[in-house]
């Protein structure tokens, strides 16, 4: 019987949680480096930084993780719940992984009294989008980039 446990990213994890991220950035043809990946794991070291994150660890290997953040919703006056990245290794899809990460998230919603949580997604996606069907709702908002 495999063990599935949804927790916060810990200090530990750094080597796993890197490679897991590496991952996901060549799954969306991110050219990512380890500098970069070395910031974002200073911001989920750093308590006071606004990026969270959580890990699914399967038979006491990382297979899975999800960054989250609030933001704020002005016109709801409200705080939401933005989940930047979730992956899980090829080799752990269907195992639950990745709707556990959701669900964790979702937790920590409720707890911090956020009113939604809020993602995107590749329109290719199709593997992740059979899951977010399930999940969520798609909304009709059409994102835009200014890249500075």
């Amino acid at each position: 019987m495999t063990a599935l446990v949804i927790r916060p990213v810990a200090s530990g994890d750094r080597a796993a949680w890197g490679a897991l991220y590496a991952g996901y950035a060549e799954f969306y043809g991110v050219d990512q480096s380890d500098d970069m990946r070395d910031r974002v794991w200073g911001w989920l070291m750093d308590t006071g930084h606004d990026v969270n994150g959580l890990v699914a660890v399967l038979d006491g290997a990382l297979v899975g993780l999800t960054h989250y953040r609030p933001f704020a919703r002005p016109l709801a006056a409200a705080t939401g719940g933005f989940l930047d990245d979730l992956f899980v290794s090829p080799e752990a899809r269907g195992t639950g992984a990745a709707p556990a990460l959701i669900d964790a998230v979702k937790a920590e919603g409720i707890k911090r009294g956020w009113t939604v949580i809020r993602w995107i997604t590749a329109d290719d996606n199709a593997r992740a989008r059979g899951l977010y069907d399930k999940v969520a709702t798609q909304t009709a908002w059409v994102t835009y980039d200014i890249k500075i």
